[in-house]
C-alpha cells in the first residue's frame, strides 16, 4: 500500500552542493489535485513517469502518507496535459552527507531562484550531519510545498 515518509526541508545558502553532488536529474511535474488532504502528482524524471498520492501531514509537518507508482512516459505526458495550471520544473541534485542523502532541488521556470534541500529520515528525531550549505529549516511551511509553488510561484513572492 503506502508508507509514512518523514522528511525535513531546508533552504540552501549557497551553490556548494552542486560540486558535492553525485547525480543530477531533470524533473517536470504537475498536479491533478493539489488539495492538501489528497495531493495527486504526475512527475517525469528523465524518461520515466510516476503518479504519486500524498495525504495530509501530521502536526509537525514531518510525516504523511505517500503512495507512488511508475507509469509510462506517454501516460505521464498525457496526464501532465490535464493537470492544474502551474507546472514545476527543477534540477534535482543528490548529495551524500554521512549516512544520509540530501535531495537538493534547484527550481527553474516560474520558481527560478528557489533552492530547497530535503532529507528523508527513519525517525522524526533522528540526527543527521548538516552540510555547510544547509540553510534555515522550513519543514511544515506550506509555501515551500510543490503544490503551493505550482499556484503561487516563488518568482511572484
Amino acid at each position: 500500500m503506502g508508507h509514512k515518509e518523514i522528511e525535513r526541508k531546508f533552504l540552501v545558502s549557497n551553490d556548494a552542493f552542486k560540486a558535492a553532488s553525485f547525480k543530477k536529474e531533470r524533473i517536470v511535474q504537475g498536479f491533478l489535485s493539489s488539495v492538501p488532504e489528497r495531493t495527486v502528482r504526475i512527475r517525469i524524471i528523465g524518461n520515466s513517469g510516476f503518479i504519486t498520492v500524498k495525504g495530509i501531514g501530521n502536526a509537525s509537518g514531518t510525516t504523511r502518507f505517500e503512495w507512488e507508482k511508475e507509469i509510462s512516459l506517454s501516460d505521464a505526458e498525457r496526464l501532465l496535459s490535464i493537470c492544474e495550471s502551474g507546472k514545476i520544473e527543477k534540477l534535482r541534485y543528490f548529495v551524500k552527507e554521512g549516512r544520509h542523502t540530501f535531495e537538493v532541488d534547484h527550481f527553474t521556470g516560474e520558481n527560478q531562484g528557489l533552492v530547497l534541500a530535503e532529507i528523508e529520515l527513519q525517525e522524526e528525531n533522528e540526527s543527521f550531519e548538516k552540510p555547510a550549505w544547509l540553510g534555515e529549516e522550513v519543514t511544515g511551511q506550506v509555501e515551500y510545498y510543490n503544490s503551493y509553488l505550482s499556484k503561487y510561484p516563488f518568482g511572484n513572492w
